[in-house]
C-alpha cells in the first residue's frame, strides 16, 4: 500500500492540521507526548500533518522531499513529501518516507524508539540492522 493510500485510509476519525506553524506547533506537542525529540521531524515546508489517536498512525506532507543535516552527529536524513508511522510511547514503528546516509548509500529507516538510561535513540531498519544516538542530537534541531 503506498503512503497516500495508507494516509487516505486513516484519514477518517483523524485529526488533520494544516498550515505550517500550526503543523510545526502539532508535531512537537505529537513528539513530546510520546517521549520522542522534538526536533526528529524537520518542519520545512509542511502542508499537512494527521494524527488517528485510535490507531496512533500519524502522517506529514511537505512540499517537496527535503535532506536535512542534523549538525551535532554529522548525518544527512532524506524526508519524503509524505511520511508516514504509526507512534507509541517512546517509538515510532513502519515509518516511511525516511532515509540516512550512511557513506555513500541511502538506508531506509523503519523504525525509531527512545530507551534506556543512556539517552539513546535507535533508528532501525526493515533489515534488522540498527544505529543509535545521543537523544540530545535531535531535540536541538528545533
Amino acid at each position: 500500500m503506498s503512503s497516500q493510500q495508507l494516509i487516505e485510509s486513516h484519514r477518517s476519525n483523524a485529526e488533520i492540521i494544516t498550515g505550517e506553524s500550526q503543523c510545526k506547533s502539532k508535531t512537537q506537542d505529537l513528539l513530546s507526548k510520546f517521549n520522542l525529540p522534538k526536533g526528529l521531524i524537520p518542519m520545512t515546508d509542511v502542508t499537512e500533518v494527521g494524527h488517528n489517536v485510535s490507531t496512533g498512525f500519524v502522517w506529514v506532507r511537505r512540499k517537496k522531499k527535503l535532506i536535512h543535516l542534523f549538525k551535532s552527529i554529522g548525518r544527512k536524513v532524506s524526508y519524503d513529501g509524505e511520511v508516514t508511522a504509526f507512534v507509541e510511547q517512546g517509538r515510532m514503528r513502519n515509518l516511511s518516507g525516511v532515509k540516512s546516509k550512511e557513506l555513500l548509500i541511502w538506508v531506509t529507516v523503519s523504525d525509531i524508539f527512545v530507551g534506556g538510561e543512556n539517552g539513546k535513540i535507535t533508528f532501525g531498519t526493515p533489515a534488522g540492522l540498527a544505529r543509535s544516538f545521543p537523544v540530545t542530537a535531535f531535540e536541538d534541531e528545533v
